[in-house]
């Protein structure tokens, strides 16, 4: 209970409802979250009409190669984009601030954010799935199941908390959409989203390893791959993303702020003047 009336849960759910009816009315976002990385399987099935060879693995198709490793992807930029470069322009515009001196505790406000973009992963990541099978023949292992929505769930938690630490990272509403993309694609392109990585330079290679994206991409590929026999949970890379989730939620409580940055520091330097003048 938050005021002795209304559950937290209650609270929480009409936040989600709330930033859930925001979304759905910027088209924009919608279609580069949902349509877009669709675009992705839809070109690439045209485009490749042989198998995807990936080094020390077994041909794949198209579909059991790219759907996946988009379906990741997918989930990463609705969580991770949309919460990062949403917040730094609700911050911009002030309503983080108007939000913060309403009665509803922060920390509910944050939970609808977060909640409601976990929910859109949800959604990209079933439409994109949904099409692979439907249109192009994607086979669904019953057994491996449970490692993809382990890893979903590891995964979109992640680059939730990652947003947040991408909105308190960004000086402006301006320029969080170019800090989020030069962020999220350059690692995309080196983690097996849009093309196979075939005897990778050593740096390339770690560079992929160290960064969250192809932790969340591998595994969920391997979920769907006829050529793997065990359950496909990967415990190592359930462990990379949990640990890039925890350092993005630490950097965002540390340095998340609800007011614009400008007018944050005008105000520091007001304080600091007082102190010395004092």
């Amino acid at each position: 209970m938050t005021d002795g009336r209304t559950p937290t849960r209650v609270l929480v759910w009409r936040q989600v409802r709330y930033q859930n009816t925001l979304f759905w009315r910027t088209p924009v976002a919608a279609f580069f979250t949902l349509v877009f990385p669709l675009m992705f399987l839809i070109l690439f099935n045209l485009l490749f009409n042989e198998r995807i060879e990936i080094e020390g693995r077994d041909p794949l198709t198209i579909a059991q190669f790219y759907a996946p490793a988009l379906a990741a992807f997918a989930a990463a930029s609705a969580t991770y984009t949309n919460i990062g470069v949403g917040q730094a322009i609700a911050r911009d515009e002030r309503i983080l601030k108007r939000f913060r001196s309403t009665p509803l505790p922060p920390w509910i406000y944050m939970a609808g954010v977060v909640g409601s973009a976990i929910w859109l992963a949800l959604i990209a990541t079933v439409t994109m799935i949904s099409v692979g099978v439907v249109v192009y023949g994607l086979e669904i292992y019953v057994d491996r199941l449970p490692a993809a929505i382990v890893t979903l769930a590891v995964g979109v938690t992640a680059f939730a908390a990652l947003g947040l630490a991408l909105a308190a990272i960004s000086p402006t509403g301006d320029t969080a959409p170019a800090v989020a993309n030069a962020t999220l694609l350059p690692v995309a392109f080196i983690s097996n989203v849009f093309i196979p990585i075939q005897d990778p330079a050593p740096w390339l290679e770690f560079a992929g390893d160290f960064f969250p994206l192809k932790h969340f991409v591998v595994p969920l590929q391997d979920a769907f791959n006829p050529f793997v026999t065990d359950s496909a949970f990967r415990g190592g890379d359930l462990l990379v993303m949990a640990l890039w989730g925890v350092g993005g939620l630490a950097f965002a409580l540390r340095f998340f702020s609800w007011e614009p940055k400008a007018e944050g520091a005008a105000r520091k330097r007001r304080r600091r003047k007082t102190t010395v003048s004092a």
